[in-house]
This record gives structure tokens, C-alpha cells and sequence, in this order.
């Protein structure tokens, strides 16, 4: 039991939440509880709190989460890619601008005038009774993507160390609110002395237990808000330096509610939902979408992709699309609901024999009926490849890898050694899917549009929908 000199200080903090709306009122609860049972309560979000897949994200664009965050209480939260990169910088300030806590993350500056947005910290010194706390922030630097927002990021373990040296002179305790991943964690506490607590996320790694690298303990919470994390430090008077006393993760169970939390979620939800009641376009025939084979939805989602990155032929996985586009008036919400995925079009320079394999794999089950998780996806299974651009004669009755007769791009027989221009998704240049996509080179990423804003594009381009019907792979 503490004595009465002791100073204790309880940090919560949650990461990787992903908008799951039913998780925030309970976590609301229980910090709450917290709070009651403890005097120096820190509460700090690592970012991806949100994800565009909601319809309550999406139809606010990111205002349902500030205002469970500010009733929530948190002092302060940092970005992950989530927030800075399916969110253009200009929403997003606008979006934080109703924001009560501090963001803080210093790998994030503008490319125009070399400094930070206007909305964020670099560092932040908070006080909790005796403690002086500091607070840094870093987020994972997908640094091709944000170069085509307007930001530029920097080192994050060059930038934290610099950041550490200068702070702690005038902190009893410095916290890192890391959206980095597990691995660059490990670094950072390796690498950079002076660092107490990193609280991690992005990785949606679980430690139930703390990780003890050196002289700082790192934390995390899991994902989709299952999980609260905390971390208890204490010291027995001001002159002392703090010691762990516990760190882990406490289950978030549904039964503890927070009142104004539920009340602003579905008011929130309301709101979004008249948002997304927008008209997009109207249709006038319905477009099915199949995982296994060629489908028309699917097809008009391979037209959108070369519609948009002007290429001659275009790749794109089934599993983007969670269902049949209905005959009638097409609404965002709908669009939304269909293709939520926060994934962009590409163009990638391709081998024809890499186009080839890629396409062989895409008539065996395992890789169509493959799960994907992550990396933007947020479908369920891959799904077979559709195109546009190319026609391809084949015989499922063949061998695995030798079911292609043959593959003409423009009438003309492709060539293996030749190099194709490709429209595709961003996400298989993470070697996730298809291998062969990611051996891809002179990458371009199309930014800010979604696949579900290209579709909307497609619908409304004259043809589009009688095009898509035509069938480009013929079974022989």
C-alpha cells in the first residue's frame, strides 16, 4: 500500500480504436471509473481513432470522433495514418478545429512553409498534481503518400531523440505516444535514452504485460477498443524519479455505458446518415459483383481504375466491393457502404509475365478466397482479379498456372519481357494479394480519391455501365 508522501500517476490510453463506435461509450465509462479511484489520471488516444469504413467517421468526416473524444476527456492525442492520410489536410484542421485536447506529433511538417500544421504540437509539457509530464508524438512515415498531401515527414527516431534531450531538463517524465508499430518501438527504446513510457499503436499489438527495453516500458492496447491500457508510475516525493509500478491492459466490456458518449454517438449517427442520403448517380440496370470469377460491378471498378490513371490496362481485386450495386438511385451512403475500403488507385510499371502470374493466381481459391486484413482493406476476402484493357482466353480445366491460353492487351498477343503501364490499387504495393502486383516499379499513387469516388465517376461517364457488361476473360 502507498504511504502518504507516495505520488502516484495512472496513465490510460487506447490506440487503434478504428472508429468502432459500440467500444467508446464503455471506454468513456471506464475512464471514468478511473478517475473516481485514482487522483492523477492522464488519458492519451495513439491515433487511428478514426477509420472512414464507419458511416458515423465518414458521413461527419471525422467529427463524431471529436466529440466522443472531448466528452471522453482526453488529454491529449496523436495521428495515425488513418486520420493523415484518408483525411486531406485541409478537413482534417477543420475536423480538429472543434478538438478540445492537444494533438501532438512532431514528424509532420508542411512542405510549403517547412513547419508544423497550425493544429498540432511538436511537444507538450502537461501537469497531473506534482508531475510534470512531456509529451512527444510520431506517427508512421508513409512518406510517398503524405509527399502527395502537402507533408513531409521526418526521422521518427532521429526526430524523438532530438526532442527527448531538449525536453527532459524540464520533465519529471517522458511519455511517447508512438503510432510507429512494435518494431519501431523496440528501436526507439534501444536507440534513445531518457524515454520512460512509449505507448505504441498501428501494429494492434496487445501487451498484457509490459515490454522493459533499458529504462522504458512500453505499452499498448490492442485494437477496435477491446482493450483500455494503463500504466501506474509512482515516486515518494517530488525530488524522486518515478518507478513503474504496473502496466497492462484492462478488458473493455459493453455493460459500462457512458451517457453522454451513447447520446452523441447516435446523434452523430443520425447526422451522418442524412449526409450519405446524398444522391450520387442513377442506374439503370443492376451490377452484380462474384469473388470467384468475372463480374460486371467488379469489371466497372477495373474501368473506373483506368478511367482515373489514364493506363492502358487496369487490375483490380473483387474483394473491394462487399456487394451488388442495386438498380435505381445510388447514394453515397451506399457507394460507402458497398466500397469502404480507404484505398487509392496506382499505376506501376509491370513485366507481361508478372501480369500473367498474377492473373493465373487469380483462378485458384486459394488466393481468391484468401482473407485480407489490413493495408487499407476493409472487405473480406481478396477476390479474383477483374481488368479492363485486356481480354483473356483460358481453360479451367487445366493446371494450376498453366489454365491461360492466351492474354491480348489492345488485340495484340502481350509480350512477357515487355513492360506494361498499369492502373492497380495501392494496396498490392505492399505485397499483399497478389506477389506479382508488388514487383511493380515507377509507382505513382493517385491521391486524395478513394476507389468508392472513382466508381461514382465511372457511373456517371456515358457507356460506363454497358461497357462493364461486356465479359473480358472467355472460358474455352
Amino acid at each position: 500500500m502507498s504511504t502518504t508522501n507516495t505520488q502516484v500517476l495512472t496513465i490510460l490510453h487506447t490506440n487503434d480504436i478504428h472508429s468502432h463506435f459500440g467500444a467508446m461509450s464503455s471506454i468513456a465509462a471506464l475512464i471514468e471509473k478511473e478517475r473516481e479511484q485514482a487522483e492523477n489520471v492522464l488519458v492519451l488516444d495513439i491515433g487511428d481513432h478514426m477509420d472512414r469504413k464507419a458511416v458515423e467517421t465518414e458521413g461527419t468526416l471525422g467529427a463524431a470522433n471529436v466529440d466522443v473524444i472531448n466528452l471522453t476527456g482526453y488529454d491529449a492525442i496523436t495521428i495515425g495514418n488513418n486520420e493523415g492520410l484518408t483525411i486531406t489536410p485541409e478537413q482534417l484542421a477543420r475536423t480538429y478545429s472543434g478538438l478540445q485536447c492537444p494533438v501532438v506529433c512532431g514528424n509532420v511538417v508542411e512542405y510549403e512553409t517547412g513547419l508544423v500544421p497550425s493544429w498540432m504540437h511538436t511537444s507538450l509539457v502537461v501537469t497531473k498534481g506534482e508531475f510534470r509530464i512531456g509529451l512527444l508524438g510520431a506517427t508512421a512515415p508513409f512518406t510517398t503518400f503524405y509527399d502527395l498531401l502537402g507533408w513531409r515527414l521526418l526521422d521518427p527516431i532521429e526526430m524523438l531523440s532530438k526532442q527527448v534531450a531538449e525536453l527532459s531538463p524540464k520533465v519529471d517524465v517522458i511519455i511517447v505516444l508512438s503510432h510507429l508499430g512494435l518494431s519501431t518501438d523496440r528501436r526507439l527504446a534501444e536507440q534513445v535514452e531518457g524515454i520512460d513510457v512509449i505507448l505504441g499503436g498501428h501494429t494492434h499489438h496487445v501487451l498484457e504485460e509490459p515490454l522493459i527495453i533499458g529504462n522504458t516500458t512500453i505499452a499498448a492496447s490492442g485494437k477496435f477498443g477491446e482493450w483500455l491500457g494503463k500504466v501506474v508510475l509512482e515516486r515518494q516525493n517530488s525530488a524522486s524519479k518515478p518507478v513503474l509500478v504496473s502496466s497492462g491492459c484492462v478488458p473493455v466490456t459493453t455493460t459500462l455505458l457512458e451517457e453522454q458518449v451513447t447520446l452523441a454517438i447516435a446523434t452523430n449517427r443520425a447526422e451522418a446518415e442524412k449526409s450519405l442520403e446524398q444522391t450520387a448517380v442513377m442506374v439503370d440496370k443492376p451490377l452484380s459483383v462474384h469473388y470467384e470469377r468475372e463480374s460486371p460491378f467488379a469489371t466497372l471498378l477495373a474501368q473506373a481504375v483506368r478511367q482515373a490513371t489514364g493506363t492502358q490496362v487496369s487490375l483490380v481485386n473483387a474483394g473491394q466491393l462487399l456487394g451488388d450495386l442495386p438498380q435505381g438511385v445510388i447514394t453515397k451512403g451506399m457507394l460507402h457502404s458497398l466500397c469502404p475500403s480507404p484505398i487509392n488507385a496506382c499505376t506501376i510499371c509491370l513485366k507481361g509475365s508478372h501480369i500473367r502470374e498474377a492473373l493465373e493466381q487469380s483462378l485458384l481459391p486459394e488466393f481468391t478466397d484468401k482473407p485480407i486484413i489490413g493495408f487499407g482493406f476493409r472487405g473480406k476476402v481478396l477476390g479474383t482479379l477483374c481488368v479492363d484493357g485486356m481480354d483473356i482466353e483460358y481453360d479451367p480445366e487445366r493446371p494450376a498456372y498453366e489454365k491461360i491460353r492466351s492474354i491480348r492487351i489492345a488485340g495484340t498477343p502481350i509480350q512477357e519481357e515487355q513492360q506494361y503501364v498499369v492502373g492497380t490499387l495501392g494496396m498490392f504495393t505492399f505485397n499483399v494479394g497478389y506477389p506479382p502486383l508488388a514487383l511493380g516499379t515507377e509507382t505513382n499513387y493517385y491521391l486524395p480519391e478513394f476507389l468508392r469516388d472513382l466508381v461514382e465517376i465511372e457511373l456517371k461517364r456515358p457507356g460506363a455501365l454497358d461497357e462493364c457488361l461486356r465479359p473480358r476473360w472467355r472460358e474455352i
